[in-house]
């Protein structure tokens, strides 16, 4: 058994400054093993563990090579604390400020996640198609829950990346300031994971590539999920998106300490996928982010899709309190037992929604979001951010991945699922007989209306027009409308994986990979794609995007 890790830890116990580790190294070399000391010392070694002075104390990073002969090496920290542990009277509250701390701490290996449970009835229909298609693999990444879970992971660039010679070339065209400081400070990037809001975590996604290509400075967090972070009453009892909340905090977070790491404050854009892109939505309709981020990337999701606000909390609510015996009539009691049960008890209820919608997300509390995102955007109450909205050409596969075989839809199982379809979104309205004929009119190839695989190809198409394009379009038309600047992207490609059925196009997620740069690294456990030369190039067009975007908009 190798003792070397339990005698680094005692030392760093003792050590409060780098020269108490040379003494200590020194008086090794002169009774103690050399090799033994050699090691510890190499290990303690700032150009590999970089410390950085944050306002709430010193942290301890680890320098990671890429083996990418173009991408340099880029420095993590990782599990930082970026709000007091929600846990006992802080459950269902609002996230405070972290405390201090006086010895170097550790950011060396990732934190807990948030609590949740892949392994209930999933919303698997709105979850990405690399997370569904490797469940098992995305359980490993969540094993480590606890309600202390609110952390963020920081990636910084250590040399210039291969895009800073390109922008270098091309800053005539920028204004003489803003090419200045972008040699001075990075522009900051935070990424908001997706997951139907109840799964997920920003431990799955290595920001190295991207931080390293673009050199800018990419985040990713973990907040709360499911009913720890968007439970409500409806009332003052328990309001709802902590969720939300934790990514204001977390903001406010980078906006304080950024500065410590190389990067701009004054340059933060925030992206997300899915779930997470509806949170940037309602980040930019929320007074509460204000002055927080200048920048806002959303992908495969917005604040008017149907799966983005909860519109009957407390129904929600109540299902969850007689579940695990919290019936008060009163919802100061309820909420009061519900802060006493273990988060497991809470967590594990599977309580499902109607489909197409949520049982705990983004609540209308009249204060983090004031009122109804649709109504907000109609109105012009948002910030003129600059905004990249898109969405992947073929979002709604899961709808109709596992409805039947190889021979496409039947007329009958085409029949049924519009009727499900506007029954679950629409309830039983007058007119809902034309309603659901003129669907099927529009998703109706005409030309070729017996071919089973063409019917699944209209569904496909009503499904994410419906829950993506539609609301996306929307969104980036109301922004426009009050002067916002909005730039829209479709993206047409998925890597190439066994469990892909041969029909179907880039689905809900399957940009994440691209986004990230993991062709630049090759196949991961997530992504267990067979990455191709134009895979690699796709890759560095999309970060090339996305992170000129975050420097200039």
């Amino acid at each position: 058994m190798n003792p070397l890790p339990l005698t680094r830890q005692g030392l760093l116990s003792r050590t409060h400054h780098f020269r108490l580790m040379t003494d200590w190294c020194f008086i090794s070399f002169l009774g103690l093993s050399l090799i033994f000391s050699l090691t510890s010392c190499q290990r303690m070694d700032p150009s590999k563990h970089p410390i950085v002075n944050t306002n709430y104390g010193k942290i301890r990073g680890i320098k990671k090579d890429l083996n990418n002969e173009i991408l340099g090496p880029v420095e993590q920290y990782l599990g930082v604390p970026y709000a007091t542990a929600p846990i006992g009277d802080r459950r269902f509250q609002p996230p405070e400020a972290p405390g201090s701390w006086q010895e170097i701490r550790n950011a060396t290996q990732f934190a807990p996640v948030c609590p949740q449970n892949i392994h209930g009835v999933l919303p698997e229909i709105m979850l990405p198609v690399w997370f569904t298609d490797n469940l098992d693999v995305a359980a490993g990444y969540i094993q480590n829950q606890s309600e202390d879970c609110l952390y963020l992971n920081i990636y910084v660039p250590t040399e210039d990346g291969p895009l800073t010679k390109k922008t270098d070339e091309s800053s005539m065209n920028k204004p003489r300031d803003e090419d200045i400081r972008d040699r001075r400070k990075k522009p900051v990037m935070m990424f908001i994971h997706g997951g139907s809001f109840m799964e997920g975590t920003g431990n799955m996604f290595d920001a190295s590539v991207l931080a390293a290509y673009g050199n800018v400075i990419v985040v990713t967090m973990n907040y709360r999920l499911g009913v720890l972070g968007f439970l409500s009453t409806g009332d003052q009892s328990a309001k709802g998106n902590y969720g939300l909340l934790d990514q204001i905090q977390a903001l406010r977070w980078l906006n304080e300490n950024i500065g410590h790491f190389g990067g701009d404050p004054e340059r933060i854009t925030i992206f997300g996928s899915g779930a997470g892109a509806s949170c940037v939505n309602l980040l930019i309709l929320s007074h509460h982010s204000e002055g927080l981020f200048h920048r806002a990337i959303a992908q495969s999701g917005t604040a008017i899709s149907s799966w983005s606000v909860n519109y009957q909390p407390l129904k929600y609510t109540k299902i969850l309190a007689r579940k695990v015996g919290c019936t008060y009539s009163d919802t100061v009691d309820l909420v009061d037992c519900l802060r006493r049960k273990t988060f497991r008890e809470l967590v594990d209820q599977d309580i499902q929604p109607a489909r197409y919608h949520i049982a705990f997300g983004p609540v209308v509390d009249g204060d983090v979001v004031p009122d109804d995102p649709e109504i907000l955007m109609q109105q012009g109450e948002f910030l003129n951010y600059d905004i990249l909205i898109g969405v992947n050409q073929g979002e709604g596969l899961k709808f109709v991945d596992d409805s039947e075989d190889n021979d496409g839809i039947t007329a009958a199982a085409f029949d049924y699922t519009i009727s499900n379809f506007v029954d679950n979104l629409y309830g039983y309205p007058e007119g809902k007989d034309i309603l659901r004929e003129t669907i099927k009119f529009m998703y109706t190839d005409w030309a070729d209306r017996d071919n089973g695989d063409m019917r699944r190809k209209t569904l496909l198409a009503l499904f994410t027009d419906h829950q993506w394009v539609a609301p996306a379009i929307a969104t980036a038309k109301l922004h426009a409308e009050f002067q916002s600047p909005v730039y829209f992207y479709t993206f047409y490609h998925h890597c190439q994986t066994e469990t892909r059925p041969e029909w179907a196009d880039a689905a809900h997620g399957d940009e994440i990979p691209y986004v990230f740069g993991v062709p630049m690294i090759g196949a991961t456990d997530l992504f267990p794609c067979n990455f191709s030369k134009n895979d690699v190039m796709l890759s560095a067009v999309v970060m090339t995007y996305w992170t000129n975007f975050a420097k200039t908009g």
